[in-house]
């Protein structure tokens, strides 16, 4: 069964950073590019960052350059995303996919259940 499992969200103050990890099982890792989308209450989903199969390309949503970092460690089956210098507009629920590395939600096949960001001005 494939299965996606957000974590590391919660409530932090604007400038501060938050570490978020999803854990992967059910397939293989590496075979599979990985993405972090994000929804807003009332806002479309919004790409925030993809990373290849083998880590060796990265991209990310114009809102979070330079201040977030996705990374993977496929030999914990888990990817990441580092979030700093967070902004009360960076509040919403992160969501990691598992597909062909995109900026568009239709490219990936496997979603997590979310995790909620809150920060706080």
């Amino acid at each position: 069964q494939v299965q996606l499992v957000e974590s590391g969200g919660g409530l932090v103050q604007a400038g501060g950073s938050l570490r978020l990890s999803c854990a992967a099982s059910g397939w293989t890792f590496s075979s599979y590019a990985m993405g972090w989308f994000r929804q807003a209450p009332g806002k479309e989903g919004e790409f925030v960052a993809t990373i290849s199969r083998r880590g060796a390309t990265t991209d990310y949503g114009d809102s979070v350059k330079g201040r977030f970092t996705i990374s993977r460690d496929n030999a914990k089956n888990t990817v990441y995303l580092q979030m700093n210098s967070l902004k009360p507009e960076d509040t919403a629920v992160y969501y990691c996919a598992a597909g062909r590395s995109s900026h568009y939600s239709s490219a990936y096949d496997y979603w997590g259940q979310g995790t909620q960001v809150t920060v706080s001005s």
